[in-house]
């Protein structure tokens, strides 16, 4: 076989393999990724049971109710136009409340509630830890300070 067909085959197969790389790549992150999803869109598009999602929205004010085991919490999520429920099993974040923004990672059962394996709470951008309340940041100095 000529030189000149050795670099054509070689070449061709390096494609290949780049190729195959590139599809497979893709695949994992197809598999591995987790879309996000109001209450609403839950609701008019359905989400198949099982399937990885992030569900985000409001937690409705007196939704929030403990399991008998202590860990469980069961709680309504909203964006104001539907509501899901859902329950998460865990050490809740302590920005985790009701009336509070939340994002919740995992995927319905085939009753229609939402199975949360991760909570992400949210708070806005005035949010200050409750150990700096009263402080104040000195933007020259780089320091917190009690408020005149």
């Amino acid at each position: 076989m000529k030189a000149k067909h050795q670099r054509l085959i070689l070449a061709l197969v390096a494609l290949a393999a780049l190729i195959g790389a590139g599809l497979l790549a893709a695949s994992a992150l197809r598999d591995e990724a987790a879309y996000f999803y109001a209450p609403n869109d839950v609701k008019t598009k359905g989400v198949e049971p099982g399937k990885a999602i992030r569900l985000g929205g409001m937690v409705v004010g007196g939704s929030l109710k403990r399991g008998a085991d202590g860990v469980t919490i069961h709680f309504d999520v909203s964006d104001g136009k539907a509501t899901v429920p859902a329950q998460f099993s865990g050490i809740a974040p302590d920005l985790f409340r009701e009336g509070s923004g939340v994002v919740a990672e995992g995927a319905f059962d085939a009753k229609g509630t939402f199975v949360a394996t991760n909570l992400l709470a949210k708070h806005d951008e005035r949010y200050m830890p409750r150990e700096l309340e009263g402080m104040q940041y000195n933007e020259t100095t780089h320091e917190m300070r009690a408020q005149p």
